[in-house]
């Protein structure tokens, strides 16, 4: 037994262990609600070990969806959220939400609702021009955040994880190439991070000390021109300095710009391109390669620069991305991280945490071919372990 299985506080919270199972789309919600499917798949991260599962993405506004089978957050979801909630915590774990708004993520023609995001842009996702937020939409959008809190805590949360990463809205605002805005929310820094100390210190307000609040923050944005690491520093100085959250949870990357920054490991250009409407297939021959990057996969990749904020900031903090050995999450325990997150090492196996603990295992079986990602469309699973027709057979050399 090591730290990494000790209890450990988190804000209010006290988690059985120091493994969190990080937010990835379940892709089991067709129509916007809680599913069966839903439940059963956070309830086998719980029963397998984890501490705290992480239901993602749940929207504050209509706009902000992903796309339509994203859970909108609004009275008439808060039975489903609740029975959610409830299977959770019977496996003994704790339930945390990630609440966001996915501005230029939106993909509007699903969404049948036209996106905003810092300035006006073409929208490849839904072949939509966005609207420019105005000062209006910052305001509304704000109370959606906390009208949102409010519900999730009435629905059985013990904690919400603001999304301010991968070029969603919030991060989007922080991003030079994506906000170019004159007024109080564009140029400088300071400016650029309005918004985002704006609505986290809204979560704040709205739930009070009984709910932690963390946030999913990038270090960078994984291409020219995106948020660089030393003003993701300056801005989590900020948000340390706000009081308002409990842990930083240290992520990068652009679900628009550029996704394998985050994921590492093999880019699925052909399962990626099938799930495409069929009048886009034809040009992501040409720029899929271009899109879906390749890197190579690293244990611990996103360490080196999460030292950085590790040595700046004395707020706790959860670090994310190529945990998925025991070694590297005692490593990242052993070098002052107070939480590690994992997502594809539980979505190969959810019994994983367990297996550490008990020492029948030291690793997960995950070989980062990635084509976990593109079922996010049919139900995110691991092909390698839950294969399904239509699935391309998975080389074991190809890792």
């Amino acid at each position: 037994m090591t730290q990494l299985f000790e209890p450990a506080q988190l804000g209010p919270l006290t988690l059985r262990n120091r493994i969190i199972k990080a937010a990835t789309f379940e892709g089991v919600t067709p129509d916007g609600v809680v599913t069966n499917e839903l439940i059963e798949f956070h309830r086998r991260v719980a029963a397998g070990g984890a501490a705290l599962s992480t239901v993602a993405y749940l929207s504050v506004a209509p706009e902000g969806r992903t796309d339509a089978g994203c859970i909108l957050v609004r009275p008439g979801a808060v039975d489903g959220l609740r029975r959610l909630t409830d299977a959770i915590h019977a496996e003994g774990a704790l339930a945390a939400a990630q609440v966001g708004h996915a501005g230029p993520v939106a993909n509007a023609r699903s969404n049948r609702a036209r996106s905003v995001t810092p300035g006006r842009m073409f929208n490849p996702l839904g072949m939509r021009f966005s609207a420019a937020a105005s000062e209006s939409d910052i305001a509304r959008i704000t109370d959606d955040y906390a009208m949102s809190a409010r519900l999730l805590a009435e629905s059985g949360f013990d904690a919400l994880e603001i999304h301010i990463g991968h070029n969603y809205l919030l991060s989007s605002f922080l991003s030079p190439q994506f906000n170019k805005r004159k007024d109080r929310w564009g140029g400088a820094l300071e400016n650029r991070a309005r918004f985002a100390r704006q609505v986290v210190t809204a979560v704040r307000e709205a739930v009070g000390s009984d709910v932690a609040v963390t946030a999913k923050l990038n270090m960078v944005d994984g291409f020219r021109g995106g948020l660089r690491l030393e003003d993701s520093l300056q801005v989590a100085e900020w948000l340390q300095d706000d009081g308002a959250l409990d842990a930083i949870e240290l992520t990068g990357g652009s679900s628009l710009a550029n996704p394998m920054y985050l994921f590492r490991g093999a880019a699925p250009h052909a399962e990626f391109r099938a799930t495409l409407p069929w009048y886009l297939r034809g040009g992501f021959r040409f720029v899929g390669k271009k899109f879906l990057r390749s890197y190579p996969y690293e244990e611990g990749y996103f360490l080196p620069m999460a030292r950085q904020f590790r040595e700046r900031l004395d707020m706790p903090l959860i670090l994310l991305g190529g945990v998925s050995r025991l070694d590297t999450a005692e490593g990242g325990i052993s070098e002052g991280f107070e939480f590690v997150a994992m997502g594809r090492a539980l979505l190969h196996d959810p019994t994983l945490v367990d297996q550490w603990r008990r020492g029948s295992s030291d690793a997960s079986g995950c070989i980062h071919c990635n084509r976990c990602m593109p079922t996010i469309y049919t139900g995110t699973r691991c092909p390698l372990v839950d294969p399904r027709p239509g699935d391309r057979p998975i080389e074991m050399s190809g890792t």
